[in-house]
């Protein structure tokens, strides 16, 4: 599904000719197969299988083979199909710690994988807000992600059916990571995945006792500690476990305000026997920070990079709220510069509180030689505070607001609406491997999950001459109830595949899931009308209740892949995928249950209209490709094509007290699409590796009715994706030292549907520098980083957030990505 909703000055020509000379040293796109990987010794059962068959020329190996890697080259694309389709990227360990320690792994997925973007306002990338994630015209919110097995749910801002990777494991756990880019995996568990596949492994408690500790200090008065401690194998049954903790917390670096997250985790791993063992893990996020303000292209273009809240200047937040809810005008001095819209955009302030458990118990057995069992249940508990100051509502203790001769308002034009959101998760997984005869290798599962979310939002009154603290409590009670809504969802999906070795190097894979998912709930108290007669001045809230089923017994995928002379490989994927509905809030812009009607055409009307005629999103993926790896040479070059049905969009134009909403099915979309990606490795510790990204996603409906108007969205380009990427990473290994350059071009990006504004395309490149002193005293593997984000500060337009609007640059939802900033690092294992 896709949202539509109704800046700086372009990168300077030195530094295009500067990015594009270093990146300019390799052709094309690369990642690196590890071939000592594709041999390693096996000792369960079920590894011992799959060494037999490298030994035969298969070349398959499992996805978790290739994270583990102790090989030199650390990206591969691999040929892991046992339980995964289509061009895989993996990200090892190794890899990860190129970039600044805490970076959001999707982060340093976008930056080595083509086809891939991410953008955000902060420099680690945790802005759950501000963050946007890319692959090849598919969102976080459209992709399949899992940890240890266990579903991830969207990855996108709020924790309503699961839970955001930076918030799940402390980024320095996770041992490597994967990016499917195929049709997707049927075993990936995913009721959102329309494309693609990112899979998360954490590291294992070490058998040794140890530890590790690591300082980072950067701009904006940055820190960030982390520390880990492994108990090693405490008796002759193998028992072993590992706690760690991380804090990072930095200012905002514009306006006021900080951002800090404190999380931790903890994993226990006991074998039973020679044949399986049990895992535990814990999890736990706590993330707040203040807001960066959502600005229009107009804002950006006119007030800069800096454009913000307007905290903590409190008469003009009070005048600039009059303004805009009072008004049509403009405050004296931006006459012809911003609209009243855009006046109303601004604010006080915002802000956001999210807290997350996540707990789950994994058993693998290997229940006879050839049969294998792998089992997962989990639990997953959040809370979150959304909200900020609200410029259409007036805090009634103060009276009518007037503006008065001097320009000063009296009573207070605005109030803290703030969202208490409470989500539990209770879920589990069953999989089972069979090696069946004549070289079938089958796997089937289940997978069941009951979701409840709670999203009750409340009303704070400002005072005359201060306003709320943005990082209270919020007690259970207090404020004012504007309305309560209460969603249950549950999941069942099931899958079945065959994968077969017709020749030694050439698999064919067969198999299907199925999945329903069904969600009840919606509005269950408004209080909108008591709260006008109060005196807050509210408006239409779109309350709305009713059920929708999601549900497709065969989803069919299959995968063809073949190794051969050595060096090269060919596949190709197929794949029919269904993604469930979304659910959050009926106000918010991009589910069957958020921001409809209006105040003379309830959203219960529309919402019970629309069940006759939503119908999921689906997708056809077609992916062909071409592989090649040797010492000094890996490329690859990658064709895919996608058919959208039912394509859902959300469209809202206008101010929030005077939003124009609409929830439509609008159609087929086509994706066609291209990756090109080589590395070289010349001598000894260099590697250069260059990609490029194509994709023409386009509408292809002729007709959609929105606001009384017809429009054509033929041939127009999908909104909020670039057509064109390019990646260039050089590392250099010598000795102890390691130097690290990246740099990304992303091409323009259309922001309405009808793509008469988009937001300009620029240049980003990062530095990273880091020697490893080895073993001094007590201290192992001593090693000092410094980075550089955002290396030529670029001024760009970065994340997305909320839907388009039809035409014009009529809606604040882009987000200014962070300046320059410099990271350094000091860490030691013990």
């Amino acid at each position: 599904m896709f949202v539509l909703k109704s800046t700086g000055k372009p990168g300077r020509r030195s530094r295009f000719l500067f990015t594009t000379s270093i990146a300019g040293l390799a052709s094309i796109v690369a990642v690196s197969v590890s071939a000592d990987a594709a041999t390693k010794p096996r000792h369960s059962a079920k590894a011992r299988h799959a060494a037999s068959r490298m030994a035969t020329g298969a070349a398959i190996s499992h996805r978790h083979d290739a994270i583990e890697s102790t090989d030199r080259e650390s990206i591969s694309v691999s040929a892991q199909r046992v339980r995964s389709h289509g061009p895989e990227v993996a990200v090892t360990r190794k890899i990860m710690d190129r970039f600044v320690e805490g970076t959001n792994p999707m982060q340093i997925l976008a930056m080595t994988t083509p086809g891939a973007n991410f953008t955000s306002t902060d420099a680690f990338g945790l802005d759950t807000y501000g963050n946007t994630f890319y692959v090849r015209g598919f969102t976080q919110m459209q992709i399949g992600a899992t940890l240890d097995g266990i579903p991830l749910g969207t990855q996108g801002f709020a924790n309503y059916n699961g839970v955001s990777i930076t918030q799940a494991m402390i980024q320095d756990d996770v041992a490597g990571m994967t990016m499917s880019q195929g049709a997707g995996a049927l075993d990936s568990f995913s009721a959102q995945n329309l494309g693609g596949a990112m899979t998360y492994t954490s590291s294992d408690p070490k058998d040794k006792a140890g530890g590790k500790l690591s300082q980072t200090f950067g701009s904006y008065n940055a820190y960030r500690t982390y520390a880990r401690a492994d108990s090693g194998i405490l008796n002759p049954t193998g028992t072993k476990f590992y706690a760690s903790f991380a804090r990072t917390n930095t200012n905002v670096w514009k306006g006021a305000g900080y951002q800090n997250e404190l999380q931790a985790d903890a994993k226990i791993v006991q074998p039973v026997g020679e044949r399986g063992k049990i895992t535990g893990f814990f999890g736990y996020g706590n993330f707040s920070q203040a807001n960066y303000m959502t600005l229009t292209k107009n804002i950006w273009r006119r007030l800069g990079r800096d454009a913000t809240y307007l905290k903590p200047d409190y008469e003009k937040a009070k005048q600039w709220a009059y303004y805009g809810q009072y008004t049509s005008d403009v405050p004296p001095g931006y006459q012809g510069i911003l609209s009243n819209d855009e006046i109303g955009d601004y604010a006080w302030d915002a802000s956001q509180v999210q807290r997350t458990y996540l707990s789950a118990v994994t058993g693998h057995f290997d229940l006879f030689d050839n049969v294998h069992s792998d089992t997962v249940a989990y639990g997953n508990v959040s809370s979150g505070l959304y909200g900020g100051t609200n410029n259409f509502v007036t805090s009634p203790s103060y009276g009518t607001p007037t503006l008065l001769a001097d320009g000063s308002v009296s009573g207070v034009p605005m109030a803290l609406q703030m969202a208490h959101a409470d989500m539990r998760r209770l879920g589990f997984t069953q999989k089972f491997s069979i090696e069946a005869p004549h070289n079938n290798h089958i796997e089937t599962g289940i997978w069941y999950e009951n979701n409840r979310w709670v999203y009750d939002t409340r009303l704070y009154e400002d005072g005359l001459t201060s306003a709320h603290n943005w990082m209270s409590d919020f007690k259970r009670g207090t404020g004012h109830t504007w309305f309560e809504d209460t969603y249950n969802t549950n999941t069942f999906q099931f899958f079945l595949q065959d994968r077969w070795t017709i020749m030694p190097g050439m698999t064919l894979l067969a198999g299907f899931k199925s999945l329903t998912q069904t969600t009840h709930g919606g509005t269950k108290n408004d209080f909108t009308n008591q709260l006008t007669d109060e005196g807050w001045n509210t408006y239409y809230r779109h309350p709305a209740n009713g059920t929708l089923s999601a549900s497709s017994a065969f989803l069919p995928h299959f995968n063809f892949d073949y190794h051969f002379l050595g060096h090269h490989e060919i596949y190709w994927d197929i794949a029919e995928n269904l993604r469930a509905y979304d659910y959050y809030s009926q106000i918010s812009s991009a589910t069957p249950w958020g921001g409809l009607g209006n105040s003379s055409q309830s959203a219960q009307t529309v919402f019970d209209a629309n069940k006759n005629v939503l119908k999921p999103e689906r997708t056809w993926n077609y992916i062909i490709g071409y592989r090649y790896d040797s010492r000094f040479f890996s490329g690859s070059a990658d064709f895919y094509h996608t058919d959208y049905y039912n394509r859902l969009a959300a469209i809202t134009e206008g101010s929030s007290a005077n939003a124009r909403s609409a929830y439509l099915n609008v159609g087929r979309e086509t994706m066609n699409g291209a990756d090109a990606m080589a590395t070289i490795r010349p001598v000894k510790g260099l590697e250069i590796t260059n990609s490029f990204s194509w994709n023409d996603a386009k509408y292809q409906t002729e007709s959609i009715n929105y606001g009384g108007s017809t429009y054509s969205l033929k041939g127009k380009r999908q909104v909020y994706y670039p057509k064109f990427m390019y990646k260039a990473n050089l590392n250099y290994t010598w000795r102890r030292a390691m130097f690290n350059f990246n740099v990304n071009y992303i091409s323009s990006r259309p922001m309405t549907y009808l793509n008469d504004e988009t937001v300009p395309p620029y240049w980003l490149a990062n530095l990273n520098l880091a020697y490893n002193f080895g073993k001094i005293g007590f201290a192992q593997n001593l090693k000092a980083t410094f980075g550089i984000t955002n290396l030529f500060d670029t001024n760009y337009i970065g994340g997305i957030y909320g839907a388009a609007s039809v035409s014009g640059d009529n809606n604040a939802n882009l987000f200014v990505a962070a300046p320059r900033q410099y990271y350094g690092t000091v860490s030691a294992e013990f």
